[in-house]
């Protein structure tokens, strides 16, 4: 395996200017087998990508959250079938759109409560306030300005206060919607921990692991070291070349600690320090001298918790054979052109291009990271695991 190829086409992605930088791993097991950084930690000064670039991780926080909150399981603290109203009161009672609802005031009770394998697996009702900007869910979370820009001056549980004065999408447990709710998994952290999210996270993931430079933040002497974020110059067209400036190239609102802790997009990291957690999963929940997860516990975040007949959409784009299990995508399916060594990889992405993915079958791991706004589903990362899996069949 000389990864010649995948290298040549990560590279391309910069030299077209689609990517201002791409960092990519790859095991085999836990070994890695192929490192390599392409392209600039800022397009303007054209300092090279560094090993230890530090990259805002989006949605990939979403797997450190689910991880924290089943060590939580694994200590007895909770079972799934348990209320998230037994942990947070204000979820008691929840209300749910009525089919048709013109408005969010079109509501009626919920048949059951909202569980905490509904919120670990987006199935509980939650929304996310831009997944369907004209939908009445949507416009009532912007309407009370629960839309991911306005929340990042609340803490988790004035975050999880507002949730819960918010109908539901849907019954709890019968589809499946982008959420919040990865948030309101971090608020039960903070809950049954005693803890700040961070604090809980520094303790029991961050320092036993090693990972020395993730965090909610970017202190200032690793300022420099923050990759610039870019948009595609054409937003209509991800393959077209051109680049923007995505936010204030510094670091903008990761310079100071924020105010939202958020479990479900908050975490700024490296390659190595995130790669170290990924290698943690794959060896069944142990790494440097701890262990943070059994393997039994593993195994059931690797199991379907959604309906029969639910899987992982977007508006824009259905997840072909893709189910969701307790923080988790699972891949049920080969879609066309995939082999069945796809069968059984679970994953997540992060919108700022952060992508991790995990194939039991072949026993190959991926991770592709970049800042590119929006990244999540880009042809880039469909790419990368394309090309990975060429080399190891």
């Amino acid at each position: 395996m000389d990864f010649k190829t995948l290298d040549e086409r990560m590279q391309w992605y910069v030299d077209q200017e689609i990517l201002g930088c791409v960092a990519t791993l790859v095991l085999d097991g836990t070994d890695v087998v192929h490192s390599a950084r392409h392209g600039f930690m800022s397009a303007e000064d054209q300092r090279p990508l560094q090993e230890d670039a530090i990259f805002r991780m989006a949605s990939n926080t979403k797997l450190v959250t689910s991880i924290a909150l089943m060590m939580l399981y694994e200590e007895g603290r909770f079972t799934l079938d348990d209320p998230v109203a037994d942990y947070l009161p204000k979820f008691a009672d929840p209300k749910v759109l009525v089919d048709g609802a013109e408005t969010a005031a079109d509501v009626r009770p919920a048949d059951g409560p909202i569980l905490m394998r509904q919120v670990l697996s987006h199935s509980a009702g939650l929304s996310y306030g831009f997944i369907e900007p004209t939908s009445v869910i949507d416009q009532a979370y912007e309407k009370a300005g629960v839309n991911g820009v306005t929340t990042a001056g609340m803490k988790l549980e004035r975050l999880c206060d507002e949730l819960a004065e918010l109908p539901l999408a849907y019954e709890p447990g019968t589809s499946w919607r982008y959420s919040f709710a990865t948030d309101v998994c971090a608020r039960v952290v903070e809950v049954l921990s005693g803890q700040a999210f961070d604090t809980f996270l520094k303790e029991r993931i961050f320092e036993p692991l090693g990972m020395v430079d993730t965090d909610f933040w970017v202190p200032a002497e690793r300022v420099e070291r923050l990759t610039t974020i870019y948009a595609a110059a054409d937003m209509l067209d991800p393959m077209k070349p051109g680049l923007v400036p995505g936010e204030e190239p510094k670091g903008g609102r990761f310079l100071e600690k924020p105010a939202l802790l958020s479990g479900g997009g908050g975490l700024v990291s490296t390659m190595p320090d995130y790669s170290t957690f990924i290698r943690m999963i794959v060896a069944e929940g142990s790494w440097n001298g701890h262990t943070f997860l059994n393997p039994e516990t593993l195994a059931l975040m690797r199991t379907n918790q959604l309906a029969d007949g639910v899987g992982v959409q977007f508006p824009m784009r259905v997840m072909a054979n893709t189910v969701f299990g307790l923080g988790f995508a699972l891949k049920t399916a080969p879609d066309d052109g995939e082999t069945d060594a796809v069968v059984g990889e679970y994953h997540w992405g992060g919108m700022y291009g952060t992508h991790s993915w995990m194939a039991p079958k072949p026993g190959i791991t991926g991770l592709c990271f970049t800042q590119r706004m929006p990244g999540f589903l880009h042809p880039f990362s469909l790419d990368f695991k394309r090309l990975v899996y060429a080399e190891v069949e």
